[in-house]
């Protein structure tokens, strides 16, 4: 899509989940939670009405862009997201991140490939919302079922919302029921579609700097009742590009995110992601500036494998 190389990769976030499960509700609430944190986000939809703006923070609207006064954007997909990728991306003032509203019917892996083959984008994940009170009703009709599913194989954070409305039981039954279908998969608990915005979009930093940033998740973690850890590693190694594949194929259980600046046989310089479960390594697009490789690792409180990444990486720091 971008045929010239970039200055620089803007963070790609793709929303899915079944109709009604509170896609649009998180939409509205990462949109209000980026003017507190100066971040400029571009979110990209299929419908305008179904996003509730109020109409005192809209600064200027067209037929198919709504501009924020709060610097973000909300851009009506029409008939082609990578036309309105493209409009997003050609922006005079770079947005921090991208994300995408998926619709309630629609497999969210195939719109989040687009980053992985752009390079000017970078996958921060896909996240899908399952309605902890519908789910397993909805699951069980088969004109259904294959959709759900299909959008759980792809997740790579699934927030389980509106838990206040659902039974124990009931709840226990769908994590069972989401572990099954989605396998090694983060399940988040969610009131109102209340997720930190720090969660689902990273800041575009360098890894010793979102290290750094790492407060600022954990703060608005807690605010939604979820608590995170971090660690930072600083490899002294030149790493074989092979070895670092093999990891991200496997990485081990409890790492939620990881991203990092690392010396390789193949790049003077390369960048590696990881999310949930899906990964890349690439060619990085500037170099650390304080000229050390560096990496962060992101996981649940208590269930972060400190000891197993650092075979990999090095002791923490």
């Amino acid at each position: 899509m971008s045929a010239a190389r970039p200055l620089r990769r803007t963070p790609f976030t793709v929303i899915g989940g079944f109709l009604g499960a509170g896609k649009t509700t998180l939409v509205n609430h990462l949109l209000d939670e980026a003017g507190g944190a100066a971040r400029r986000l571009a979110v990209l939809v299929n419908d305008f009405g179904a996003v509730n703006i109020d109409a005192a923070s809209i600064g200027a609207r067209t037929a198919d862009t709504i501009a924020l006064s709060n610097g973000c954007v909300c851009c009506q997909i029409g008939d082609d997201l990578t036309m309105a990728l493209v409009r997003v991306l050609d922006a005079p003032d770079p947005f921090d991140a991208i994300i995408v509203e998926a619709s309630g019917v629609s497999d969210p892996w195939r719109i989040a490939q687009i980053a992985r083959a752009d390079p000017a984008l970078t996958l921060e994940g896909v996240v899908v919302l399952v309605d902890a009170d519908a789910a397993l009703a909805q699951a069980a009709d088969p004109l259904l079922a294959d959709t759900f599913e299909r959008q759980l194989r792809s997740a790579d954070l699934v927030v389980l919302n509106k838990i206040d409305l659902a039974r124990d039981d009931d709840l226990a039954a769908t994590r069972a029921w989401i572990a099954d279908v989605a396998g090694k998969v983060t399940i988040i608990d969610a009131t109102r579609a209340r997720v930190p915005l720090a969660l689902l979009v990273g800041d575009g930093r360098q890894p010793g700097q979102a290290w750094r940033g790492t407060r600022t998740l954990r703060e608005a973690a807690a605010a939604h009742g979820i608590d995170f850890e971090s660690s930072l590693f600083r490899p002294q190694t030149e790493f074989a590009e092979g070895s670092l594949r093999a990891l991200l194929a496997a990485m081990p259980d409890g790492v939620l995110r990881l991203k990092g600046l690392l010396r390789t046989d193949r790049w003077p310089w390369a960048e590696i992601q990881f999310s949930g479960r899906h990964g890349s390594l690439r060619e990085a697009l500037e170099v650390p500036s304080d000229g050390a490789a560096a990496v962060v690792a992101i996981g649940l409180r208590g269930g972060l494998p400190n000891a197993e990444l650092a075979r990999h990486f090095g002791l923490p720091q």
